[in-house]
């Protein structure tokens, strides 16, 4: 199979095993660790595939592009480190013919713990996620990157993602945090806000998420998951805020 399986990792030590073991069939695993202090990169060195890169991080478009020099192939997939591929997905990967103009999309089955989210948004999304290096890359965004697909074909494969990415209520509190900062840093002195306007985006993240998008059917967690988007908002906007009203005073 000559595709490389790029994976950002950091102190991701309780989802990285089960990434890296759905992986195994790649012989060129490149997992780019920026500043693990968990046991995350010990874990990595069980995986004879996987050659650990350790590097910077300056948005997720830069250092997906950055870990993906590494590859030793020119078709590459990125599977985030609290991510697992199925065996469809697997079986598709190792047996079909890949057209170097096309961006191949993954779906993904998202889960809080081991409970599926069905609703809310998070279900059978489609992302693009495995190109040819040769051909295209990601662009710069910050946060919200996306791989570059202007002129290239778009083509969903069989199969699934399995995402993993919560497992206690503070990661969401944290990822928050993570996520709104990145946006504000990324949008200072290009996009206007206001305390008003952070707290009706937040109200309405809060709104579609639980009702137009049915959040209230995943129960308990569709709930945990509606008010992060909310909180999400509400922190995006408020810190973009306080950072143009700095920027001004200089």
């Amino acid at each position: 199979m000559n595709i490389s399986a790029i994976v950002l990792a950091k102190n991701n030590e309780d989802t990285i095993t089960n990434t890296l073991q759905s992986l195994r069939s790649f012989s060129d695993v490149v997992l780019y660790d920026n500043g693990s202090t968990d046991k995350t990169i010990q874990i990595s060195k069980k995986f004879s595939n996987v050659t650990l890169i350790k590097g910077e991080f300056k948005g997720f478009g830069w250092t997906k592009n950055e870990a993906v020099r590494f590859a030793k192939n020119d078709w590459v997939i990125i599977i985030d480190s609290d991510e697992v591929i199925d065996s469809k997905l697997l079986q598709t990967l190792q047996t079909k013919k890949l057209n170097s103009t096309t961006v191949y999309q993954l779906n993904f089955k998202a889960f809080y713990k081991d409970i599926q989210v069905k609703y809310c948004g998070w279900n059978n999304q489609k992302i693009k996620r495995m190109y040819n290096k040769t051909k295209t890359s990601y662009n710069m965004n910050a946060v919200h990157e996306d791989i570059i697909s202007e002129g290239l074909s778009i083509e969903l494969l069989d199969g699934n993602v399995e995402h993993y990415s919560y497992h206690t209520i503070s990661q969401f509190i944290t990822k928050a945090n993570y996520y709104s900062t990145l946006f504000a840093k990324n949008n200072v002195g290009k996009k206007n806000s206001s305390p008003t306007k952070a707290i009706l985006n937040a109200l309405y993240s809060f709104i579609k998420t639980y009702f137009f998008k049915r959040g209230f059917l995943d129960g308990y967690v569709g709930l945990i998951i509606s008010f992060s988007h909310m909180v999400t908002n509400f922190y995006k906007y408020i810190k973009l805020y306080e950072l143009n009203q700095e920027l001004d005073s200089k």
